[in-house]
């Protein structure tokens, strides 16, 4: 069967929004509707003839509402299978009638327990249990039952009996899908919570993870791979996916990765900040008291590696700021802040060259960094672990060299120990005035990676400082770093050769502070 001609519908939600027009349209297709409790009084209130599955059960609501429509006379009505006769000859035994539209959404369980303060009694009172049943019942005889879960379907479903007087067999396929994603989501929320109150650990026995799909891509990380965009359900905060693009080409999935992490180092900084990002590793980072001339000085950092790359910035991109990144010779692909003032956003999309292509990310307004979890998927199976996003506790660093450093020297060891744990290890990064100057990544010796940043920096070296981010296993890095003119040392400190790596830096007159605190990023 194609199409399925609508006769009832059966309505009980949460959520009333754009319920009356859809209700109106589907009374004016000549659809009888039952409804429950406060769905009724809601339509009835808005003029809207409605059945109550009460009357029609003839069992009434109790338990506070706990029980409302598990009942055979409902569950009948959605299970049965048109095409048998012994289905059909059963309803008429019991007197029971078909729907073949069902409207649900479920009792708000994430808004409740996202309350400050709501209780272990709140939270289990909005634990849905007739809605999903519901839910999983129309969605497992969608052959002949449409079910609606949310209000943006609502469109599509009128449409569909407006012009056929019933649903599709395509329609109502993906609505099922779409409802047992949801319930699906709902269970894992659930699972969440009680899993967070259990004593078993931080990490639950089983993991359920749900994402909704929010772009199809181009392609994935080279063209011959396919790739798409999903949301996390219950994802709260600033991010990529809720974040408002404001011009430029679709976003592609190299594209997500470098905004993510230019927006995340940016936010991680002190002062206002901007980061530049080219192939997920940042190629310059700065500080400073405007927005300009964090821009500027991210810039330099790294000019070459700079061409094309991807910005990130902690605050509005205002007027002075647009006006550099269009000064002719710098190429921007990407970029991604809190808000960019009206003006900005007009020089950016009509001054530079390449302002036509310019993908410009709003986020909105900044929150603290979350506590999150991080997913890793490995061949069979997934890693979970908590997000490297708190920030250090700086009283449990130690200076442990006879030189201590200086005020303006700690406070260039914080930026670049603020900078080094966004860059693939082995990351040694040297900075200087509170921006990058030369940075060392992924390599599989440190010395190497301390070599890289070095020849990076060039003449910058002298006087800068240098952030590692784990310790040095022999003292050879020290002087190198010394040679080329590194007056400070960060570190977590840990190996079996700390001594001689101190008494290196004691006898070059280097200071160095120990943060007790490692940030590999694999």
């Amino acid at each position: 069967m194609e199409n399925i001609t609508t006769r009832r519908a059966l309505i009980s939600v949460s959520d009333k929004l754009g319920l009356g027009s859809f209700a109106r349209g589907l009374v004016a297709a000549g659809i009888e509707i039952y409804s429950t409790g406060g769905t009724r009084q809601h339509l009835e209130g808005e003029g809207i003839e409605v059945r109550d599955v009460t009357a029609y059960t003839g069992f009434p609501e109790m338990m506070d509402g706990r029980l409302k429509t598990l009942h055979p006379k409902v569950f009948g009505g959605l299970l049965c299978r048109h095409d048998r006769a012994d289905d059909m000859q059963a309803l008429d035994d019991h007197e029971i009638v078909t729907f073949e539209l069902v409207v649900v959404n479920l009792y708000p369980f994430q808004a409740t327990i996202a309350r400050e303060g709501v209780t272990r009694d709140e939270a289990i009172e909005k634990i849905d249990i007739g809605g999903p049943s519901l839910v999983r019942a129309a969605a497992k005889n969608h052959k002949f039952v449409a079910i609606a879960t949310h209000p943006e379907q609502y469109s599509s479903i009128l449409e569909d009996i407006q012009e056929h007087g019933g649903t599709s067999l395509d329609l109502r396929s993906r609505l099922a899908a779409e409802a047992f994603a949801h319930t699906a989501g709902y269970d894992r929320a659930i699972a969440d919570y009680f899993a967070g109150e259990s004593s078993d650990g931080p990490f639950a026995p089983a993991v359920n993870l749900t994402f909704s799909r929010k772009a199809v891509l181009r392609y994935g990380e080279n063209p011959h791979q396919q790739a798409a965009l999903y949301g996390e359900a219950g994802s709260r905060g600033p991010s990529l996916v809720s974040a408002r693009q404001l011009n430029g080409k679709e976003l592609s999935y190299n594209n997500l990765l470098d905004l993510d992490s230019a927006f995340a180092i940016a936010r991680s900084l002190p002062d206002t900040a901007c980061s530049v990002i080219k192939h997920n590793n940042p190629c310059g980072a700065a500080s400073a008291l405007t927005l300009c001339d964090a821009a500027r000085k991210a810039m330099e950092g790294d000019p070459v590696s700079a061409f094309g790359s991807v910005l990130g910035f902690d605050d509005a991109v205002d007027v002075a700021t647009a006006e550099y990144l269009s000064t002719p010779g710098l190429f921007v692909e990407a970029i991604v802040a809190p808000d960019f003032e009206a003006a900005a956003v007009e020089i950016l999309t009509t001054k530079p060259k390449w302002r036509k292509n310019v993908r410009l990310m709003q986020m909105g307004h900044l929150e603290d960094a979350a506590s999150r979890r991080q997913y890793r998927y490995i061949d069979g199976g997934v890693l979970v672990q908590d997000a490297d996003t708190d920030r250090d506790p700086e009283d449990e660093w130690r200076v442990v060299t006879q030189q201590q450093p200086t005020d303006e020297q700690f406070a260039e060891l914080r930026f670049g120990w603020a900078v080094c744990r966004h860059v693939k290890s082995n990351a040694i990064v040297l900075s200087k005035d509170r921006a990058l100057c030369g940075v060392g990544a992924g390599q599989m010796s440190r010395v190497d990676s301390v070599d890289i940043a070095i020849r990076k920096a060039d003449q910058r070296a002298v006087g800068s400082v240098l952030s590692s981010d784990a310790f040095f296993p022999f003292p050879d890095s020290i002087h190198k770093a010394a040679e080329a003119g590194v007056s400070a040392i960060i570190q977590p400190g840990g190996s079996k050769k700390d001594d001689e790596v101190i008494a290196a830096c004691n006898e070059l007159g280097l200071p160095m502070i120990f943060t007790g605190r490692r940030h590999f990023k694999h």
